[in-house]
């Protein structure tokens, strides 16, 4: 048995229904838990030997909105774009659950292996879930980033607070309903003596093609 296939019979054994496995590339073990376990596994996953997972190696937030969807035809040009929608294949984690989810990267040195956690958040605002500050002390500014980009609360988190954004920023800029140029903008005002917030000036522009080109043959394009 590999080590990937030894790893995930070891979770399977320990957490049983718990723990669910789901589709990740042939070397990689991921496992999504609910909610309301999410403490309860990665505390096995740290403690038990035949897991060991003592790293918290990565932690981020995931915004499922519009997973999937597409949103217009590619047949011709447009003045915004073609559709950035494809087709689907197996669990890639927007089929059910809350908007958000948090990914936990994990390493277990002592046994050499690698694991992926997904925990999605009930659905609702504000997202929440359990701080797992308490297993993985790098786990702390790992929430706190969480927290500022997609407003992922953290149960039991000691502080809480932005960490990449501005203390009055307004907004969580990983969102995907967030505008990419952002909401205000900032400027210093000699007159005031101090930095001004004012709206956003920049128009938004397309960041997808606006033009096909179909092959006519090997080495030539159509313009």
């Amino acid at each position: 048995m590999s080590r990937v296939e030894s790893t995930a019979a070891a979770v399977e054994s320990r957490f049983g229904a718990r723990a669910r496995r789901v589709a990740s590339l042939p070397a990689e073990v991921t496992i999504e838990v609910a909610p309301e376990h999410l403490l309860e596994v990665c505390q096995g996953l740290r403690d038990a030997p035949e897991l060991a997972f003592g790293q918290l190696t990565d932690l981020s937030g995931i915004d499922y909105l519009d997973y999937g969807r597409s949103e217009w035809a590619t047949e011709s040009a447009t003045s915004t774009g073609f559709s950035r929608g494809v087709e689907r294949g197996g669990d890639r984690g927007g089929d059910g659950g809350g908007r958000f989810a948090v990914v936990y990267h994990l390493l277990s040195v002592a046994r050499n292996t690698r694991l992926r956690l997904r925990c999605r958040c009930a659905p609702g605002e504000p997202p929440v879930l359990d701080s797992v500050t308490g297993i993985w002390a790098s786990a702390n500014w790992y929430e706190r980033e969480a927290f500022d980009l997609y407003g992922i609360l953290f149960r039991g988190h000691p502080d809480l607070r932005r960490i990449l954004t501005d203390y009055g920023f307004i907004g969580h800029p990983f969102r995907k309903d967030f505008p990419l140029t952002g909401r205000v903008e900032v400027r210093y005002d000699p007159g005031k003596g101090r930095v001004v917030y004012e709206p956003v000036s920049i128009e938004p522009r397309t960041v997808v093609p606006k033009v096909i080109r179909r092959a006519r043959g090997p080495g030539t394009i159509d313009g």
